[in-house]
C-alpha cells in the first residue's frame, strides 16, 4: 500500500491557515454586514455573535483544492455548487431569508453536480443495481444531498457542534476512500477537515463566531458529495446503506424532529427546540458536555462504518436502527423520569492543592514563560541543526523573516492575525525541515529531543488549560476531536497510508500550533522568548540559504 503524500499534510495545514486568517478578519466587517445572529429564545446563546465562520470555512477548504486539485467537469460542478451555497448562505445569515429561498440555492448547487457533474445513486440498501433507473437515481440523489444539507444545517445548534460531526464523518470517507485509491475524495476530505478545524479554533464554547448557514450548508453539501462519490466512482462494492453510519447523528436527528413536528401539527421548517442537543440541555448537561456526549455517539457509529463496509445492507440498517432507538429511548426515559445530570464534581487532594496554587498571579505568568522558553529552544536549535535548505523552502524562510520582524517592528493591534499566520507557518517550516533535512549526528539524539520538548509543552498547556484561573485558553470539545484525531493515526498509521515520519510531522505540528495559540492568548508583549527565538531561527536559516 502506498503512503498518502506530504503534500495532503500540507493542504490540511493550508486550509487550517487561511480558515484562521479570515475568519478574525470577517469578525470586524461582520457588523457591517449586518452578519450577526441575535438571540432569541430557541438560541442558547445571550449575546449576539458573529455568523461568518462559513466564509472561512468554504474559502480555506476550496483554496487548496484550486491549487492541488486538476479540474475536471464533477470538481467543477462541486466547485460551484459550495460557491452557490455560501452565497446564499452569506444572504441568509446578512437578510434572514426565508427557507424556500435557501431552497433554491440549495437545488441549484445539488443539480449542477447531478446533471452538469454527472453523479448520482446508482444503487439503493436491500435492492439490486436493476432495481432503479437512472432517471430516479438521478431524482433520488438530489432529494437526499437537499436532505443531507439541511440535516447539517439544523445541526448547527451548539458551539462546535455541526463542525465536530462533520469532522469525525470526515475521517472514515478518509479511511474508506484511500483503502480504495480515491485520491480526490481523500483531497476533499482533508481540505475541508483544514477550514472546520481552523473555525472551530474560534467556535469552542463560548463561542466568539458561529458558521452560520454559509458554513452548515457547505458541511451538508460536501459530505452528501462525498458520500456519493464513494459509494459510486471509488468502491461500488461498499454496502449502499454504509453511508447511515458514516454520516451518523444528523440523519435521524432531524428525521426524529420532523417526525415530532408533524405529530404536533408544526410547521416543518419552523426552527424549534427538540434536536438532540436542545433535549441534552434540558436534562442538565452542560454546554461542552452535551456537544461531547454527541461526539461519542457520532464517532461509534463511524468506527462501526470503518470496521463493517461491505457488510449486508440488513445488518448495517439494523444496527444504525438499534444505536438511533437507544439514544431517543434514554432521552425519554430520562425526560418522563424527571432525570437530571448532577453538576457536583469530585475533587481529588492533589486537584484541590492546584486549586491554590492557581490562584497566585504569577501561575499563569510561568507556565507562558516556561511554553515560550521551549518554543524558542526548538526554533535555535532546528536552525544548527538542519543539514540544508532546499531551494524551494529557501525564499520561503527569507519571506517570513521579513514579514515576523516587520510586523514586530510595527506592532499595530489590527494586524495581530497576521503575527499568528506568520508563527504558524514559520513553526510548519521549522517542523517539516528539522525533520526531513537533519544532520545525521542529530538524527541519533533528535528522538530524546523531541521526547523531552514536546512532553514539556504537553504538560504546560494541559496544565495551565486545566488550572490556570481566568485563562482564555480553555478545554474544549476541540481538544476531544485533536485527541480522536491523533488516536485514529496513532493506532491505525498503517490503514490511512501514514508512515512514521508523517505521523511524526503530524503531532508536532498539533503540540506546537497549541503551544503558539497558548502564548499568543497570554503574552504580555509582542517582543518575547518565543517571538525572538523564531525570528532568530529564520534569520539564521535564511542566512545560511543566502551565503551557502
Amino acid at each position: 500500500m502506498t503512503e498518502i503524500p506530504a503534500n495532503h499534510l500540507l493542504i490540511l495545514v493550508a486550509a487550517m491557515v487561511i480558515s484562521m486568517t479570515l475568519i478574525p478578519v470577517m469578525v470586524r466587517l461582520a457588523p457591517v454586514l449586518g452578519m450577526v445572529d441575535k438571540p432569541d429564545p430557541r438560541k442558547v446563546h445571550s449575546v449576539p455573535i458573529p455568523r461568518v465562520g462559513g466564509v472561512g470555512i468554504v474559502i480555506g477548504s476550496l483554496v487548496p483544492l484550486l491549487v492541488w486539485l486538476p479540474i475536471d467537469t464533477l470538481t467543477a460542478s462541486y466547485l460551484a455548487g459550495a460557491l452557490i451555497l455560501l452565497l446564499f448562505g452569506a444572504w441568509d445569515d446578512a437578510k434572514e431569508l426565508g427557507h424556500y429561498v435557501k431552497f433554491i440555492g440549495q437545488f441549484a448547487a445539488v443539480l449542477g453536480v447531478v446533471y452538469w457533474g454527472d453523479l448520482y445513486v446508482t444503487q439503493l440498501p436491500l435492492l439490486g443495481p436493476e432495481a432503479m433507473s437512472e432517471s430516479m437515481g438521478r431524482v433520488f440523489t438530489v432529494i437526499a444531498m437537499v436532505g443531507m444539507i439541511n440535516a447539517m444545517n439544523h445541526s448547527d445548534g451548539l458551539d462546535g457542534l455541526a463542525g465536530g460531526e462533520s469532522l469525525i464523518s470526515l475521517l472514515a470517507i478518509i479511511y474508506l476512500a484511500y483503502q480504495a485509491g480515491g485520491d480526490m475524495a481523500v483531497v476533499v476530505a482533508v481540505a475541508t477537515i483544514g477550514g472546520v478545524f481552523g473555525f472551530l479554533r474560534f467556535n469552542s464554547h463560548p463561542a466568539r463566531v458561529f458558521m452560520g448557514d454559509g458554513g452548515s450548508q457547505f458541511l451538508g453539501f460536501t459530505l452528501a458529495f462525498l458520500a456519493v462519490y464513494l459509494m459510486t466512482r471509488v468502491n461500488p462494492a461498499l454496502s449502499p446503506a454504509l453511508p447511515l453510519l458514516f454520516l451518523g447523528l444528523p440523519i435521524v436527528d432531524i428525521l426524529a424532529v420532523f417526525a415530532q413536528r408533524i405529530y404536533h401539527g408544526m410547521n416543518w421548517f419552523k426552527a424549534s427546540k427538540n434536536h438532540i442537543h436542545h433535549r441534552l440541555l434540558e436534562l442538565g448537561f452542560e454546554h461542552h458536555e452535551s456537544v461531547i456526549t454527541i461526539y461519542a455517539i457520532q464517532a461509534l457509529l463511524v468506527l462501526l462504518a470503518v470496521v463493517l463496509p461491505y457488510e449486508h445492507d440488513l445488518l448495517i440498517i439494523g444496527i444504525y436502527v438499534g444505536v438511533s432507538v437507544a439514544v431517543f429511548a434514554g432521552l425519554i426515559v430520562a425526560e418522563r423520569s424527571g432525570w437530571r445530570k448532577s453538576r457536583e464534581r469530585l475533587l481529588f487532594p492533589a486537584v484541590k492543592a492546584f486549586g491554590v496554587i492557581r490562584k497566585q498571579p504569577q501561575f499563569l505568568q510561568a507556565l507562558t514563560g516556561l511554553v515560550m522558553a521551549v518554543i524558542a529552544l526548538y526554533a535555535l536549535v532546528v536552525a544548527f541543526v538542519v543539514e540544508q535548505v532546499p531551494l524551494q523552502f529557501g525564499y520561503i524562510l527569507v519571506v517570513l523573516a521579513g514579514l515576523l520582524l516587520a510586523r514586530l517592528l510595527a506592532g499595530f493591534r489590527l494586524w495581530f492575525l497576521f503575527l499568528r499566520l506568520t508563527l504558524f507557518l514559520s513553526m510548519a517550516a521549522l517542523v517539516y525541515l528539522v525533520n526531513l533535512y537533519p544532520q545525521p549526528w542529530f538524527t541519533e539524539v533528535s528522538r530524546f529531543f523531541d521526547y523531552a520538548v514536546f512532553a514539556v509543552l504537553i504538560l504546560a498547556i494541559a496544565a495551565g488549560m486545566r488550572f490556570a484561573e481566568n485563562s482564555r485558553f480553555d478545554v474544549s470539545p476541540l481538544d476531544f476531536l485533536v485527541i480522536l484525531m491523533l488516536l485514529v493515526a496513532g493506532i491505525f498509521p498503517q490503514q490511512i497510508g501514514l508512515s512514521e515520519m508523517l505521523l511524526r510531522l503530524i503531532i508536532e505540528f498539533v503540540v506546537l500550533f497549541y503551544a503558539v495559540e497558548w502564548v499568543l492568548k497570554h503574552m504580555r508583549s509582542r517582543w518575547n522568548l518565543m517571538t525572538l527565538g523564531v525570528l532568530g531561527s529564520l534569520v539564521v536559516l535564511s542566512g545560511r540559504f543566502v551565503l551557502g
